[in-house]
């Protein structure tokens, strides 16, 4: 879509963490990865490029529902040039899994954040998103990265966890001390950081090796009682995708 190339948390981004969405240097390829491959995208990479390659300073996702994936995804490539005259550019390109395979998770490098912001507020950016089939107000959010691991796993899915948090340096003790927990739910840490210019809003991308230990960790009283005890405010938000795209 003409200005959406996101945004988009992995560690959600993401992050959005990766944000970032997180890929790693052994992704196999997708049906999306292969069909994506176009002339007009001489910097597009396949899945077995890692989304942590590179680790932007900042990162901006952007979340939405599209009414036909296909159809979106013809637009979006089609306006990589406004993208790029705001300071934005392609990382990570993610969908929603099972139902929500319509929900898309763009992931863009950002040089200026006020660039990024006058943009996604723009006039012209709401049309081209309405032409391309975008259901409803997108999600955008703007990360300042903390951390972006680029050591080679062979899992695609991801978790993205969004929460606000009271301290961020007593959130980030108790969350680091969970590392075990997480590793024996089939979850890898993979990029984390956090709202640009507030600490208070945390995203962490996770890599998934197995869904149903991962989904009953979310659900666990254990989980709950960490996230009290490190300071997390209300109820986190919890989105599984799938890398589909990496970009260079």
């Amino acid at each position: 879509m003409k200005q959406l190339r996101f945004l988009a948390t992995i560690l959600a981004a993401t992050l959005t963490f990766v944000l970032f969405s997180c890929g790693s240097g052994g992704e196999k390829k997708t049906e999306e990865t292969s069909t994506d491959t176009s002339k007009t995208q001489p910097s597009e990479t396949t899945a077995e490029k890692t989304p942590e390659s590179t680790s932007p300073a900042h990162i901006v996702t952007v979340k939405h529902r599209v009414a036909n994936y296909s159809k979106w995804k013809m637009s979006y490539d089609a306006d990589d040039s406004a993208r790029r005259a705001a300071g934005l550019s392609n990382y990570v390109l993610a969908r929603g899994l099972g139902k929500d395979s319509n929900i898309v998770m763009v992931v863009l490098k950002a040089n200026n954040i006020i660039k990024a912001k006058e943009f996604a507020s723009s006039t012209e950016l709401s049309e081209v998103m309405k032409k391309a089939g975008v259901m409803g107000p997108p999600t955008i959010n703007y990360i300042d990265v903390v951390m972006d691991d680029n050591s080679q796993i062979s899992h695609t899915d991801r978790l993205l966890v969004t929460h606000k948090v009271k301290d961020w340096d007593i959130w980030k003790t108790g969350f680091d001390s969970h590392k075990q927990a997480r590793i024996d739910a089939g979850l890898t840490d993979r990029a984390l950081g956090h709202t640009s210019g507030d600490t208070h809003n945390v995203s962490i991308v996770l890599a998934v090796s197995d869904m149903a230990k991962a989904k009953a960790f979310i659900a666990s009283k254990d989980l709950k009682d960490k996230m009290t005890e490190a300071g997390v405010e209300g109820p986190p938000a919890f989105f599984f995708y799938k890398i589909v795209q990496v970009y260079q």
